[in-house]
């Protein structure tokens, strides 16, 4: 079982390996707080981060050179963690190409190609730009095991191109959450082990970003659901309307389900809320047991909870499936029996 994870992504900045830098890996290191701090990356970890660091009381400075954080999230879930960050005095400089960094009188200066001041005097660098299957010194030509970029190999079974060798984890799979590496261990051994075959696409791997509000995932993704147009139908609840959130001072954020068209059928969703992280299950389960909308709507929720708010997203389906017909008869009901 090949199992040797992943490692911080090299970026080639001139002047970046001279000054030195942290990743997600040695900034736990850290032992003081450093007053200035950049983080080069808008993904999960750098979003996780540079709140936690502003909150400790660092001047931290987001670094992302796409047009927005976050890229493979919910587009509305990113603007709302965006301007959260913000709000907590995260500077977010968003299309930013990093050029050059270098020492200047004892600081870290970062040269950077957008924004209204082009320089940047740090104390620290953190570098968030993803994550790279950890292949290297493993010998795995000799064993005959095929890996690229991506990592190992590897199909449905989690089997290598060896078949006496299987991998799991972050050197093979394209998430790279502690979760999935545990799920996709339990399959590789069991498949390895026993004639029965589970595969790698029966996973229902949801995902959460540990900001506030934390952002959860699970299903096709917003850019699938775009390409899919015409063939998805998407609900929506906004947490002001959901009284838990408005009593905990928590309104900002929403649920976002998406279904198939014609159907109650999950295909995915996402949520922003104080509490996603522990919300996003319940999806997942229903996802995993092929449970639709309809179900949802008649699974009853204490009150007042966040998850009410799937009950609610849940309801909104109901009510999408009562037609002009539908509505005609019942008012003739109620008539006659009225």
């Amino acid at each position: 079982m090949i199992a040797t994870g992943a490692g911080a992504v090299r970026l080639p900045i001139p002047g970046l390996a001279e000054v030195g830098y942290l990743t997600n890996e040695t900034v736990f290191n850290l032992t003081t707080r450093p007053p200035r701090l950049a983080v080069v990356g808008g993904g999960p970890a750098g979003a996780e981060l540079a709140q936690a660091f502003r909150r400790l009381g660092s001047d931290v400075t987001l670094l992302e050179k796409a047009d927005h954080i976050l890229g493979f999230e919910d587009t509305d879930a990113a603007a709302v963690l965006e301007d959260e960050l913000e709000r907590d005095g995260v500077r977010v400089e968003v299309g930013c190409h990093v050029d050059r960094v270098e020492f200047q009188k004892g600081d870290k200066v970062i040269h950077f190609s957008c924004g209204k001041k082009p320089a940047l005097r740090v104390d620290e660098i953190l570098v968030t730009a993803g994550r790279v299957a950890n292949t290297d010194g493993l010998g795995l030509e000799a064993a005959g095991v095929n890996y690229s970029q991506e990592g190992v190999t590897v199909n449905e079974s989690l089997q290598t191109s060896n078949p006496r060798v299987y991998a799991a984890g972050d050197v093979c799979l394209a998430w790279k959450f502690t979760h999935a590496a545990e799920a996709a261990a339990q399959l590789a051994v069991q498949n390895a082990l026993f004639p029965v075959r589970r595969r790698l696409s029966a996973l229902t791997i949801p995902r959460c970003i540990y900001t506030d509000p934390e952002v959860a995932h699970v299903g096709i993704s917003s850019h699938q659901v775009r390409a899919r147009e015409g063939q998805v139908v998407t609900y929506t609840h906004h947490l002001r309307d959901v009284d838990r959130a408005v009593t905990d001072g928590k309104e900002i954020g929403f649920v976002r389900i998406h279904t198939r068209k014609g159907s109650d059928e999950i295909l995915g969703a996402t949520i922003v809320a104080a509490h996603a992280g522990e919300m996003i299950s319940e999806l997942t389960l229903a996802m995993g047991a092929h449970l639709g909308l309809r179900k949802l709507a008649t699974v009853v929720h204490p009150y007042p909870t966040y998850a009410d708010a799937l009950r609610r997203v849940a309801l909104q389906h109901t009510v999408s499936r009562v037609t002009p017909l539908v509505r005609r008869l019942l008012r003739f009901w109620f008539k006659l029996t009225g």
